[in-house]
């Protein structure tokens, strides 16, 4: 914890610079098993995202691009461009694409996403994807619902699949509450390594994250104009978010009883009207 630095954005983008090389090597994000025909997106997400061929989408904050990639695989005519503020993130996703084959119908795009409607062009897109573990990142919900609903057609939707902001609030070490889930202050935090790979060895450890209560995300979309469709809550992390989470047979993380449980994933779908 500490008081936010001034250029927490740069300190943000540092970091992730460095992780790109150690999550492309890493088990926990399986390139090679992508490449190979693995899917990366959540079954959950496919079926509420719903057929997607011949639309035009954009992921923003994409890293390096398997969502993105993975969904216009998925969706024979979908066509996706995906944004991050990650250059190098950008240049392994440009040659991921290449390397299976659909780099004519994905493009990625370096940038702020508080921006996107300057990288991109305005009303055009179909889709608006978005999530796990990019929120977090943005420390006005405000401008980012803006800037979501301005990148779509009249008719298209938002579609987003986050980590709970429930999860923010519990303790690392027992099964109890550990931080106010209600808190509007960032977090300065210093940390070695990576969840894809917490032994990796880096030097960018200092990174600024907001936890964005549910009511903030909606008052934000509606407020943005958006027409909320649905909310889904979902009882499953995809990485130990806690020390005392179980990891079960499909590698997914969980309360260790099921008789008290609390969301740790959700997901939304919001229309332009």
């Amino acid at each position: 914890m500490g008081s936010i630095p001034d250029d927490w954005a740069e300190l943000n983008r540092r970091a992730w610079d460095e992780r790109v090389p150690i999550h492309a090597a890493s088990q926990f994000y399986d390139v090679e098993g992508f490449v190979s025909g693995k899917p990366q997106v959540q079954p959950f997400e496919v079926d509420e995202l719903g057929p997607l061929g011949d639309l035009n989408l954009a992921h923003l904050q994409c890293h390096f691009g398997l969502d993105t990639l993975d969904l216009v695989r998925l969706h024979p005519g979908l066509t996706a461009v995906g944004l991050d503020f990650s250059e190098p993130a950008l240049a392994e996703a440009s040659s991921l694409a290449a390397r299976v084959g659909l780099s004519p119908r994905c493009s990625f795009v370096h940038g702020d996403v508080m921006n996107a409607t300057a990288l991109l062009p305005p009303g055009t897109f179909d889709v608006v994807y978005t999530g796990k573990g990019a929120i977090c990142w943005l420390n006005d919900l405000s401008r980012w619902a803006e800037q979501c609903y301005s990148l779509l057609k009249p008719g298209g939707f938002l579609y987003v699949c986050e980590f709970h902001p429930i999860g923010s609030a519990l303790s690392q070490t027992a099964t109890t509450v550990g931080d106010d889930y209600f808190r509007t202050e960032p977090w300065v935090d210093d940390y070695e390594g990576s969840y894809a790979e917490p032994s990796a060895q880096t030097e960018n450890h200092r990174s600024v994250t907001w936890n964005h209560t549910l009511p903030t995300i909606f008052s934000a979309l509606i407020d943005a104009g958006f027409s909320v469709r649905f909310f889904h809550e979902y009882d499953y992390t995809l990485f130990p978010l806690t020390q005392w989470l179980v990891r079960g047979e499909d590698g997914h993380w969980r309360w260790p009883s099921e008789a008290a449980r609390l969301p740790l994933m959700f997901s939304l779908k919001a229309y332009k009207p």
